[in-house]
């Protein structure tokens, strides 16, 4: 047995990146300064996006993204239902109802002809999911979007750093807008943290104002004009908004964190690769797929048992041998909040269940150790299987 815990995901923290945060706490800005708009500049730079809002995690982000796709009560988003429920919580926070597409068996993404399939008149938007790091068929949604005038909103959250038909996850060509999240398990972590990106300066500016209590202090945008508004002291509150701001320091470790980006990518695809090589002929499990057109970004790697039979049993094997194995994800119309409320049961999307019960995902981080990965293979290998 190891002698220590090897969680599924870890943050990559380095002493520049507290270099950088300790910078921004000896200055005058700790909470919203420079750094949140130079972290902003710096995604977009990077994805090739026009615009970028942070804030506090990514459930606040798709939750105003939500509200400036104007999800209202009685209107229909689709969604897959293998992802975490913060995805389809944002709807419902909106009012709106989430209306759950099967998903492909190959790549565990929701499915464009199952989309089609539950598309009707109360249909608003469609918010696919990028599991794993695994860009879904963005131009095929987006055409089906364009054709019945839905808003698409990218759960990119597994997908930073992400590549679909040469264009980087988070540039909207084929979106309305792009969440992104920077918890310690992603990609890159500002600790919490999450962003909206997007091409439309209509979009942009709600967002801006929505993340800040509804305020605002431009005086281009200012409804009220007499002599209050004068002084540099004015601002409005011109919609119901939210405290949803992201901090100065989180933004530097961002910034700091956003450089390394490739090379975490590079490390995850390597120890995938070693992973691949070692599973490739085992009869015991399916193996994640990446297709040609694109390129993952890893977030996580996970076995599907062909004998679901054996997943309790090599979970609780793989805790015993300190080895934090994980479930992603239950699905959440199996959630009992969402059963009781919505009424859904099984076989709404056999695929995706028969996913659900097949599924394992095993250790996946830039700082895993040669030898933490050989004592997951090993550990996953020596398990007696049915």
């Amino acid at each position: 047995m190891s002698n220590k815990f090897i969680p599924y995901g870890h943050q990559y923290i380095e002493k520049d990146d507290i270099d950088e945060v300790l910078k921004v706490l000896r200055s005058d800005w700790i909470t919203q300064g420079p750094k949140v708009k130079e972290f902003e500049d710096v995604l977009c730079k990077y994805t090739g996006a026009k615009y970028a809002v942070c804030v506090c995690n990514a459930t606040a982000a798709l939750h105003l993204a939500c509200i400036v796709a104007g999800i209202n009560i009685g209107d229909e988003v689709i969604t897959p239902p293998i992802t975490f429920v913060a995805t389809a919580n944002s709807i419902i926070y909106c009012g709106g109802t989430p209306v759950f597409a099967d998903i492909q068996a190959d790549t565990v993404n929701v499915d464009p002809v199952e989309i089609k399939k539950k598309i009707n008149k109360k249909t608003k938007a469609i918010i696919p999911v990028h599991f794993a790091g695994h860009p879904c068929d963005l131009e095929e949604i987006y055409e089906i979007a364009g054709k019945h005038n839905l808003v698409v909103i990218e759960d990119a959250s597994h997908a930073l750093g992400a590549e679909y038909r040469g264009s980087k996850i988070g540039s909207c060509k084929y979106s309305d807008m792009t969440v992104f999240s920077f918890h310690p398990v992603k990609l890159i972590t500002t600790g919490e943290g999450g962003a909206i990106l997007t091409n439309r300066k209509d979009l942009y500016e709600k967002l801006l104002i929505l993340r800040n209590h509804g305020i605002t202090k431009d005086k281009s945008k200012l409804i009220s004009v007499n002599k209050l508004t004068d002084g540099d002291w004015y601002y409005e509150m011109q919609d119901l908004g939210f405290n949803y701001r992201l901090t100065d320091f989180q933004c530097a470790m961002g910034i700091n964190q956003l450089k390394k980006l490739d090379s975490f990518i590079k490390k995850r695809k390597e120890i995938v690769d070693i992973y691949n090589s070692a599973f490739s002929n085992n009869n015991n499990f399916i193996l994640p797929i990446e297709r040609p057109e694109i390129k993952s970004a890893w977030h996580i790697y996970y076995l599907r048992l062909i004998n679901n039979q054996n997943r309790l049993g090599l979970f609780n094997y793989l805790r015993k041998k300190n080895i934090g194995c994980q479930i992603h994800y239950i699905l959440v119309y199996f959630q009992p909040y969402y059963t009781r409320k919505f009424g859904y049961g099984g076989g709404l999307c056999p695929k995706a269940e028969k996913y659900y019960k097949q599924t394992i995902t095993i250790p996946l981080f830039p700082g895993m150790k040669e030898a933490d990965v050989s004592y997951v293979i090993n550990s996953i290998k020596e398990f007696e299987y049915e």
